[in-house]
């Protein structure tokens, strides 16, 4: 079985609620936190699959479309290329908050049922997130949480940011 890293989109890989951005309804609203490109070719490195796993009310509320929000993943898929990052493949629920859909996290049908399609051991896996919300969806699929922020007592780690989150990552893999 393989290995993977899931992480959240806002707040984990690019600002949200900044001074520059509000939410990121435009590809150009996509500004990587710092470290970003480096965290995810350092968990390359060592994993077999980087996926992106994020809540995308805004489609649901009809803030934006599907389609833009595909054209935002697009770019930042791209960009993280460029750096020599790569995400294998990003998951997203579209639903209203409070649909009460399966696959909007702090449930896990989105983590679950890509480790199904990539045969990954989610055990062996990680899910880093800076909500409670994305800890308890890893959580309830067999992963380890990683929090980033200040604290949250469910996590098994937490971090400012992911770039340190990773060596703690990595390191916990070594010995998992």
């Amino acid at each position: 079985m393989k290995t993977a890293v899931f992480l959240d989109r806002d707040g984990v890989i690019n600002e949200v609620l900044t001074e520059r951005v509000k939410f990121v309804n435009r590809p150009e609203q996509l500004y990587f936190l710092q470290g970003v490109p480096e965290a995810i070719k350092k968990l390359n490195a060592v994993f077999d699959h980087i996926f992106v796993v994020t809540n995308q009310g805004g489609v649901g509320l009809g803030v934006m479309k599907e389609s833009q929000l595909q054209k935002i993943h697009d770019h930042m898929i791209a960009v993280l290329k460029k750096e020599g990052a790569t995400i294998h493949e990003v998951v997203y629920c579209p639903h209203k908050p409070k649909s009460g859909c399966e696959c909007r996290k702090p449930n896990s049908k989105l983590i679950v049922d890509l480790g199904k399609k990539y045969n990954i051991d989610l055990s062996k896996s990680y899910m880093v997130g800076d909500t409670d919300t994305d800890i308890i969806a890893g959580k309830k699929a067999g992963t380890k949480g990683v929090f980033l922020g200040k604290r949250d007592p469910i996590a098994d780690a937490v971090f400012p940011d992911l770039l340190t989150a990773v060596d703690w990552i990595l390191q916990d893999a070594k010995t998992s």
